[in-house]
C-alpha cells in the first residue's frame, strides 16, 4: 500500500499564494501519474491538477493559469503552488494517483482563503 500525507494548508487571504506538499512512502511513486484533489463542504470531490511521471502536467479549468502542479520523484514527493487564490479554492486539498486509487486518500490539508 502507498500512503500519502499531505501538509501545506492554512489560512490565506484572497490574492496569496500557499504551497502544499504530498509527500509518498514508496518508491512505487515515481512510476505513476499523480493529482491533487479537493473537496469543499457540501460538494463532491474534484481534480484540480495532474501530472504524468515524467512531470508533465495537466489543469482545471478553474486553477489554470494560477497554480502549478511539480513533482521531485527522488523525493517521493509532489507539489501544488497556489497562487492568486479565490474564496472558492477553500477545500481540503487530497494527492492520490491519478486516476486515483480509492484507498489511498490521505487526511488531506484544509486550505481556507478567507480576508
Amino acid at each position: 500500500q502507498v500512503q500519502f500525507v499531505e501538509s501545506g494548508g492554512g489560512l490565506v487571504q484572497p490574492g496569496g499564494s500557499l504551497r502544499l506538499s504530498c509527500v509518498a512512502s514508496a518508491s512505487i511513486f515515481s512510476i505513476y501519474g499523480m493529482g491533487w484533489f479537493r473537496q469543499a463542504p457540501g460538494k463532491q470531490r474534484e481534480w484540480v491538477a495532474g501530472i504524468s511521471s515524467g512531470g508533465s502536467p495537466t489543469y482545471s479549468s478553474s486553477v489554470k493559469g494560477r497554480f502549478t502542479i511539480s513533482r521531485d520523484n527522488a523525493k517521493y514527493t509532489m507539489y501544488l503552488q497556489m497562487n492568486s487564490v479565490k474564496p472558492e479554492d477553500t477545500a481540503v486539498y487530497y494527492c492520490n494517483r491519478n486516476p486515483p486509487f480509492s484507498a489511498w486518500w490521505g487526511q488531506g490539508t484544509q486550505v481556507t482563503v478567507s480576508s
